[in-house]
């Protein structure tokens, strides 16, 4: 039998006319009552606009493209690349036609993340881009996992990019494990022993094995006794780099290396450590992860790991529009780059 608006406004605890509302998005309507709708319409597989059978197999030509924050050149880079695999150029044919990609800012926000693959799923969408880091909370993964399944059965294409693999969906996973092990080994052929670690948000994916890959290289070459105790988390910005920093100085001032989540975080590391009187890299030496455009400009150029975002953002697009053959198990390794530059040297003495 089929769902009817009345199931769903009886499931959320509203008025039918509420759910309309909601659902046409022309009238305000309170973010609490907005969200119980959402989950009712999630809940109940209510399909908007009658005839769920003759919809079923539909989709549009609407492209979904999920990142933490547009303003984030890591997400700016691969969302940009999507983006440019929906459009034919010029004097080409026969790509299967133009799609429209909407970028979907989560903020890092699960909630909003399940709320964004909801409206996908409504909306028909031709293809579904998640990318970056995964909340790592069971009952999200569960929510994601089962999303994700809901939109590969009404014929939506969906694609990870930088996100460990789940069913129902192609993935292009970061080698973040092996990258941060190479970086880390990298200070360690150096000479350097006493390294520092700024890592990102304890519950993202993508902070955990790059944490793994670094310890993994310590504790390969015995110097990992203080590796907890040299670890700071914060927030992939600037401002948690330059604050991870002066605690890390506080906790030890031997430091002769910090190495910091990601690009962002390296700069705030290094403004700090200038801030200290400390020279970069003659006291301390400073590495990334990304290779963010402006990491070979900055003063000295930054050590790091270089993900290919553009060109895994591209190749993500490519899938998503069923432009490019799966790869073998539905799952391709992008790998790290190591980029040696002038903010690693020897430690002095």
């Amino acid at each position: 039998m089929a769902v009817t608006l009345a199931d769903v406004a009886a499931r959320a605890r509203v008025s039918a006319a509420t759910v309309s509302r909601v659902l046409s998005g022309n009238y305000p309507v309170a973010e609490s009552t907005r969200t119980r709708v959402l989950r009712a319409v999630d809940e109940l597989e209510y399909v908007v606009n009658g005839p769920a059978s003759a919809l079923a197999a539909a989709t549009s030509d609407l492209v979904g493209v999920l990142v933490n924050d547009i303003a984030d050149p890591f997400f700016g880079i691969i969302a940009g690349a999507v983006q440019a695999e929906m459009v034919t150029p010029a004097g080409e044919s026969g790509r299967g036609g133009e799609k429209l990609a909407v970028i979907c800012n989560t903020g890092g926000s699960p909630e909003r993340e399940l709320n964004y693959l909801t409206l996908l799923q409504r909306q028909r969408a031709a293809a579904v881009v998640l990318t970056g880091g995964a909340v790592e909370h069971p009952d999200h993964a569960a929510a994601v996992a089962t999303k994700a399944s809901r939109l590969a059965a009404s014929g939506t294409r969906v694609v990870l990019c930088g996100r460990p693999p789940i069913e129902d969906a192609t993935t292009l996973a970061f080698d973040n494990r092996g990258g941060a092990r190479r970086l880390t080994e990298h200070l360690l052929t150096l000479g350097h022993r006493r390294i520092g670690y700024v890592a990102g948000p304890a519950e993202r994916t993508t902070t955990r094995h790059r944490l793994e890959g670094h310890r993994a290289a310590l504790a390969a070459a015995g110097v990992d006794q203080d590796a907890e105790r040299l670890t700071v988390h914060g927030l992939y910005d600037r401002a948690s780099g330059y604050d991870a920093t002066l605690e890390l100085l506080r906790r030890d001032r031997s430091l002769t290396a910090i190495v910091a989540a990601n690009d962002t975080i390296a700069l705030g590391v290094c403004a700090a450590l200038r801030d200290k009187g400390l020279r970069i890299p003659e006291d301390v030496s400073v590495a990334g992860f990304d290779d963010l455009p402006f990491s070979a400009d900055a003063v000295p150029a930054l050590t790091t790991m270089r993900l290919p975002l553009h060109e895994a953002g591209a190749r993500a697009g490519r899938l998503a529009l069923g432009r490019e053959p799966q790869p073998p198990g539905g799952v391709a390794m992008v790998r790290a780059e190591l980029m040696a530059r002038a903010s690693t040297a020897p430690p002095r003495g």
